[in-house]
């Protein structure tokens, strides 16, 4: 335990420096800048009576800039490694944020409660806070740092609870979902220094959100950057973890090692954190992204369990932002949906009726595309349903070659970086899984054919020329064109996304190219069918997912959107959607459509009970509307004179 004589020493030393700056009239800067000195000289007494060297204890000081309200005070490293914050307020404030009136100072703690070890004091009173939660009670002084002077004493506690703080280490989680929480909480400070330092015009983030609209997506805004960054490095970082990447020589170091067995995600990361002038801007929430991240134990959290990073992702944006799966429509599906819907377009190749594959989905010329893959789900069904099926046809030992040349034909789009990389985490698992590779290992594993693309983009949009550091990235989006662009598609399953009003956000399916018809125009009512006020209805999101299936799969309308010649094409099609477009008036060309390229359409009505139920019986418990599956055919024998059966 510390003297109480050297308490009181190193207290009174601290009260007479403090009463003289806060009372001098010659004093620059507000009353918190004047408690920093006195501060920083008391922090060292008292860690040093917490038993810890004074020379392994560093406080480092922010630059004093009001407007950066996630930015604390100070960052304090022991023994060079990063374990908290220190935030100084006015004194009279207090230690407890909860009780702050001021609206600075409420928005800031917004922020920083999400810091998982977080020391705040107004120079008379003294708290810790691990992850917004109060860690053992307030200290207060006897006396007041304004007036008290030489006489200012401290109770014991004081060395005690700046023990705590010097002492903290981060915690493996031990769930996944707690992993989500952690993540998200982080990830949202991250996101917020990013908007901050933006709005400051931070020189090396204003050119990196330009090679971000250049490289994936032009029309982003700076919110929608800050967004975007903030998840790739988040994501990044956990994909280093899974891949047993250490993070102990820093977020660059990870990013080199990640880029040799992930090139896309390796090159995000690299690229978002390569500039020193980022770091520095960012070191806050880079910083404790790394120190708390980097005790990751992904073998531990999934102990064996196939589904443990099932609901990471919707975990985590419950935390993040659950606005933004409102914004972008994203809403995951039910396992037992998922299933289903597998199900039904496997018998459906099996069918000889229709296209006689009586592998089905493990046929090899069968290409699967899920245009907005978010976690990979449907992907990951079908590599079961696949496994499955070459396991009762040909033994055990042909499941791993089955599974090694079907990795091939899944594709995978995806707009946001967050679920993208869940993506690739849950596939490269599974792959690992049936192939006898040990978790964590890259192996000879063939790579998911996962993209991170807008799927509605223009894909005859001219590439641009990258740097060899951006290659990876620029190189990846040319691959998703080429394939929107050329490569046949036999089924596109999956659950788009879902947004009403979403007039602007349908891209090429939109607006197309100059000289020729967006693909969407097809499915403009005719003046003559008196339906031109409902059409508004097709300005959702997920009818230009629609749009965009039954272009890539059934070539519905190919020429007059590209210019190319149609070629008789055969697939599925199989969406579960909202049901609006089942009967609106505003969709009477698209179910013509659909009738006149498809020989045989399915529907199966999942909201028998209609629009708001009484009981939550909903599949998606964020849409109200009724929600179907839909699976449209198209055999090669398909007559288009001949309306589909239904």
């Amino acid at each position: 335990m510390a003297s109480p004589d050297r308490l009181n020493v190193a207290i009174s030393a601290y009260g007479q420096l403090t009463k003289s700056k806060l009372s001098s009239p010659t004093a620059i800067g507000g009353q918190e800048d004047q408690l920093r000195a006195p501060l920083e000289g008391l922090f060292q007494e008292l860690a040093d009576l917490a038993g810890n060297r004074p020379s392994t204890v560093t406080l480092i000081g922010e630059t004093a800039l009001t407007a950066l309200s996630t930015r604390p005070d100070y960052a304090v490293t022991n023994r060079k490694g990063l374990i908290g914050f220190i935030e100084i307020k006015a004194p009279g404030k207090g230690a407890d944020p909860r009780k702050f009136t001021e609206d600075h100072d409420k928005k800031q703690w917004r922020k920083l409660k999400c810091l998982p070890n977080l020391l705040y004091t107004d120079g008379n009173a003294f708290s810790v806070w691990n992850n917004g939660e109060l860690s053992g009670k307030v200290i207060k002084l006897d006396g007041d740092v304004e007036t008290s002077g030489k006489s200012l004493r401290a109770p014991q506690d004081l060395v005690g609870l700046v023990a705590s703080f010097l002492s903290w280490n981060p915690f493996p989680p031990r769930t996944a979902k707690e992993l989500a929480e952690i993540s998200a909480r982080l990830c949202r400070l991250l996101r917020d220094e990013v908007m901050e330092e933006l709005r400051r015009d931070n020189a090396s983030l204003e050119a990196l959100a330009k090679e971000w609209r250049d490289l994936l997506f032009p029309e982003a805004t700076d919110a929608q950057f800050a967004d975007g960054y903030a998840q790739a490095v988040t994501f990044g970082i956990l994909m280093a973890k899974a891949r047993n990447i250490s993070l102990a020589n820093g977020i660059g170091h990870a990013a080199l090692e990640l880029r040799n067995a992930n090139s896309l995600i390796g090159t995000a990361l690299r690229l978002l954190t390569d500039d020193p002038n980022t770091q520095k801007a960012l070191e806050t929430s880079l910083g404790t992204l790394v120190r708390v991240l980097d005790v990751i134990d992904w073998n531990a959290l999934s102990q064996g369990r196939a589904d443990a990073r099932l609901y990471f992702y919707e975990d985590f944006l419950a935390v993040y932002d659950n606005k933004l799966r409102k914004q972008t429509g994203s809403y995951y599906t039910p396992p037992q949906v998922v299933d289903a819907m597998i199900q039904l377009v496997d018998e459906a190749l099996r069918d000889p009726k229709l296209f006689d594959r009586p592998m089905g989905l493990a046929d090899s010329d069968v290409r699967i595309c899920d245009p907005a893959v978010g976690t990979g789900t449907y992907l990951l069904g079908i590599l079961r349903r696949i496994a499955s099926t070459v396991e009762d046809d040909q033994g055990t030992g042909a499941v791993p070659g089955a599974i090694e040349a079907a990795v091939k034909r899944l594709i995978g789009f995806e707009i946001q970086f967050g679920p993208f990389a869940v993506a690739q985490l849950r596939l490269i698992a599974e792959i690992q899984s049936f192939m006898g590779v040990e978790a964590g290992s890259g192996g000879n594993l063939p790579r998911p054919r996962l993209y991170v693309t807008d799927t509605l983009g223009d894909p005859y949009a001219v590439q641009t020329q990258f740097s060899s550091m951006l290659a990876p990235i620029g190189q990846s989006r040319k691959d998703a064109n080429a394939i929107k662009r050329d490569e046949e598609i036999t089924v596109v399953i999956g659950n788009p996304p879902y947004k009403e009003k979403a007039r602007g956000r349908g891209s090429w399916i939109e607006t197309g190219t100059a000289g020729r018809k967006a693909p969407l125009s097809r499915w403009m009512p005719p003046p003559e069918w008196g339906a031109g006020p409902h059409a508004k209805h097709l300005y959702n999101l997920y009818v230009y997912f629609w749009r965009w299936a039954t272009w890539k799969v059934f070539g519905t309308g190919y020429k007059e959107s590209t210019g190319h010649e149609e070629e008789d094409r055969l697939g599925v099609v199989c969406f579960i959607t909202v049901a609006g477009f089942l009967n609106g008036p505003g969709f009477q060309k698209l179910r013509s459509d659909l009738r006149r390229e498809c020989s045989h359409i399915w529907i199966i009505d999942c909201s028998p009970e209609g629009h708001q139920p009484e009981v939550r019986t909903r599949i998606f418990q964020g849409v109200q509307q009724p929600v179907c599956i839909v699976l449209g055919v198209r055999p090669a024998s398909n007559d288009v004179e001949q309306p589909a059966q239904v």
